[in-house]
């Protein structure tokens, strides 16, 4: 494999002194650098076809051992030295302190077609920053990661992306539901992509520690490397700065409410700062259309997570990052500034955002009271969201709007008078709405579909996949991967997708709500 190594993290930035791979509280450095674990029989699952071009490593190279052997960890490549960076961050609003790459171990940097990619592998051994655990992954929460952040990439949401998913061929112990009762899994090893992996705890660390030396560095490092359009650092620089990273974390954030993911552990180091959706933990997809729904069982008394609260927590998590910067600037004013403009932003871009799901493109001062009209009857019933939005598209005034969404109803059969009368009121407004617009059914049509997709993973859908792939059946994870390459398209050979989640997998772990396990 020749590849452009470009390495910048571990060569601009201030490193561990301590050059042994024990857990400690690592000071006055931005990483530490470490060798991943060497696995027992590690074998090959599946390969992005589209990230080996953008890296540019051929498909032939891809087969080989060295490539194997280098994104599985056993071998270092030639001019390159791994390391995992040292972050700190709020966990579910309290500060957690030190925590860092604890099972996540950076492996170099490279340029292709004048894009910068920094390459890592999850899963790969322990770090200074493992505190208790071990650094491995197993085989369910490292499949969820390959194919969503890929799915995620082709939805249009901004995410890390993945190279190749393997088998370490040794066993990880894992207590799936923190019920006491561990148990032996396939471990697993996924390779990440991104242009950078910086996060919010990346500067918070540094700023807790009053080291506002190497927090200069930092910042001024991630402006040159990411942000170089802002130009030279200067508490301008740094506003600027800011503020970009406000509105690409909104901008991120919208696209999730749009296709109804759930992030599930939006705590600040699981923030990018590049405002990429990162650290596919329990994430999930709105399945019945419920603003309450978190699907981390460690969030489920409080609800922090919950799919309303996510535009909330990214701001929260950005008043912190400003806290972080606070040193550099000096101003609080400029700052809260920033962060009202991400309140006022939320609400304008939420709105478009919802309007182009129902096919509206022209202002009226009352649409807002129709989307939360139905927002609150979208929750009257278990109602499918992704279905919903999908063949709400095919509606007309011609038409019975009921009948249009109604493979959408989990229990259609049992749904009431009231809620139905409920339903027909909201689609005469609608109907009445879309006579404003001037669009042909058909170019309305054509326009929802392409923010509406048809397919998402589905947590249902990911753990057949690992089913399968536990035992040996790789066909699922392609089929997966391919049909979630085109979202938003028709696949009619693929339409058994296109379908509400089974009765089977509603109280199925995995299926439903899933731990931070991993």
């Amino acid at each position: 494999m020749k590849l452009n190594l470009k390495d910048t993290f571990n060569k601009e930035l201030p490193a561990d002194v301590v050059l042994e791979n024990t857990r400690r509280q690592v000071t006055n450095a931005c990483f530490s650098y470490v060798s991943p674990k060497k696995t027992t029989s590690p074998s090959l699952i599946h390969v992005s076809e589209e990230m080996l071009q953008e890296i540019g490593i051929s498909e032939e190279e891809s087969k080989s051992k060295k490539f194997l052997n280098v994104f599985t960890g056993n071998s270092v490549l030639e001019n390159t030295n791994p390391y995992a960076m040292c972050y700190g961050g709020h966990q579910f609003g309290n500060w957690a302190g030190q925590l860092g790459d604890g099972r996540a171990i950076n492996l170099f940097e490279i340029e292709h077609k004048n894009k910068h990619w920094a390459l890592q592998l999850k899963g790969a051994g322990e770090t200074p920053y493992s505190r208790t655990a071990d650094g491995l992954a197993v085989l369910r929460s490292s499949i969820r990661e390959y194919l969503c952040s890929e799915a995620m990439y082709h939805l249009g949401v901004p995410t890390t992306r993945a190279l190749s998913l393997s088998l370490s061929g040794d066993k990880v112990l894992r207590d799936v539901l923190y019920d006491g009762n561990p148990a032996y899994e396939k471990g697993a090893i996924v390779s990440r992509v991104a242009e950078s992996f910086i996060r919010f705890g990346n500067f918070e660390i540094l700023s807790s520690r009053n080291d506002v030396e190497n927090l200069k560095k930092l910042t001024d490092f991630t402006i040159k490397n990411h942000f170089k359009h802002l130009g030279k650092p200067s508490k301008e620089t740094y506003l600027d700065f800011f503020k970009e990273v406000t509105n690409r974390t909104l901008e991120m954030i919208i696209h999730w409410q749009r296709v109804g993911f759930v992030h599930g552990v939006m705590n600040t180091d699981n923030m990018s700062i590049l405002g990429l959706t990162i650290d596919y933990g329990p994430y999930g997809w709105l399945e019945g259309f419920d603003f309450g729904w978190t699907p981390n069982t460690t969030d489920r008394q409080h609800k922090r997570y919950r799919f309303a609260n996510q535009p909330n927590i990214g701001l929260w998590n950005l008043y912190h990052l400003a806290n972080a910067l606070y040193p550099l600037i000096e101003e609080v004013k400029p700052l809260e500034e920033i962060l009202d403009s991400y309140k006022t932003n939320f609400e304008i871009k939420s709105l478009a955002m919802m309007k182009s799901k129902l096919g509206l493109f022209f202002d009226d001062e009352n649409d807002l009271k129709l989307i939360q009209s139905l927002e609150d009857t979208l929750q009257l019933v278990e109602t499918d969201m992704t279905i919903f939005f999908r063949n709400l598209s095919d509606f007309n005034v011609d038409k019975n709007g009921f009948d249009v969404i109604k493979k959408a109803f989990y229990d259609v059969e049992n749904i009431s008078d009231e809620v139905r009368n409920q339903w027909n009121s909201w689609f005469s407004q609608y109907g009445k709405r879309l006579k404003q617009e001037g669009f042909s059914d058909k170019e309305r049509n054509e326009k929802m579909n392409l923010v509406n997709p048809k397919y998402v993973l589905r947590n249902y859908m990911a753990q057949l996949a690992i089913d399968k792939t536990d035992k040996g059946d790789y066909s699922l994870i392609e089929e997966l991967y391919q049909l979630l390459k085109n979202p938003y398209k028709e696949q009619p050979t693929q339409e058994k997708w296109f379908a509400k989640r089974p009765e089977w997998a509603k109280n199925k772990v995995g299926c439903s709500m899933l731990s931070c396990s991993s």
